[in-house]
């Protein structure tokens, strides 16, 4: 039996493969464009990256940040490929307006065709969540983060000798998740414009989902203390009601009669 030609305003699976494959070359391409230029920063980006737990250090022990020198290396590559991997992730920060529209381009041909006209306003409220969950980890979790664990090293009569590379770990991790967690309400506008979930869902089932956060934030949150997983938990929790009074503008209204 022959197989159904593809209508001209749908895709098919080997069609939206093709386009998936495209999109992701593009975006890997502009991300190798920015880290060309992040790299050359390196320097700043690492004095950037370390400044907010060396103001909780600071804090601590009352020292100016002149006179800490925390910072330690276990091996003669590890400064390289530690500022490389720096420089990588913040190139994609840099890059996510237009990582951004990659993903509305991939989605595109799925939406209608007045929806296909947010291009622009998908692309800035995205990024702009993104960024603005980025800078909350910067100057507000973080700042708080590095307070409690370093006061519990302090407590514990510990001293200071930090490896770059975990570090890096620890401040990349919260810096992307926290940026990621910002787009929550993005995801459930389109969950509430394709009919997947309702404002009326959400606050029904707001105690499940009081749940879930607490045990995504249990695992998945930097630092292995209640504080932070606690903390997390309420910017999420506080996220989802955002959510779910921007599902209930999203959501299709039937025509009157």
């Amino acid at each position: 039996m022959a197989i159904p030609a593809t209508p001209p305003n749908k895709m098919s699976f080997w069609e939206h493969l093709s386009e998936l494959r495209i999109r992701i070359f593009r975006s890997l391409l502009i991300v190798l464009v920015g880290f060309a230029v992040t790299y050359y920063f390196r320097f700043r980006l690492w004095d950037w990256a370390q400044r907010p737990f060396l103001e909780a250090m600071a804090r601590q022990l009352g020292k100016p940040i002149a006179e800490l020198q925390p910072w330690s290396f276990t091996s003669l590559t590890e400064p390289f490929f530690s500022l490389m991997r720096l420089s990588l992730w913040a190139a994609a920060v840099l890059c996510a307006p237009f990582l951004f529209y990659q993903l509305w381009a991939f989605i595109r041909p799925g939406l209608l065709p007045k929806e296909r006209k947010l291009v622009i306003p998908f692309v800035f409220v995205t990024s702009g969540c993104f960024l603005l969950g980025a800078a909350f980890a910067y100057f507000s979790a973080f700042k708080f983060l590095g307070d409690i664990l370093f006061q519990e090293a302090k407590n514990a009569g510990l001293r200071s000798n930090l490896n770059i590379d975990t570090y890096l770990d620890l401040f990349i991790s919260t810096v992307l998740m926290t940026g990621v967690m910002f787009e929550l309400p993005v995801l459930f506008y389109f969950l509430a414009r394709f009919r997947m979930v309702t404002a009326r869902w959400m606050l029904k089932y707001w105690r499940h989902a009081t749940i879930v956060i607490l045990i995504f934030s249990a695992f998945f949150t930097p630092g292995d203390v209640v504080v932070t997983t606690i903390f997390f938990s309420v910017v999420l929790l506080g996220l989802y009601f955002v959510s779910v009074v921007v599902a209930w503008l999203a959501e299709p209204r039937e025509p009157k009669a």
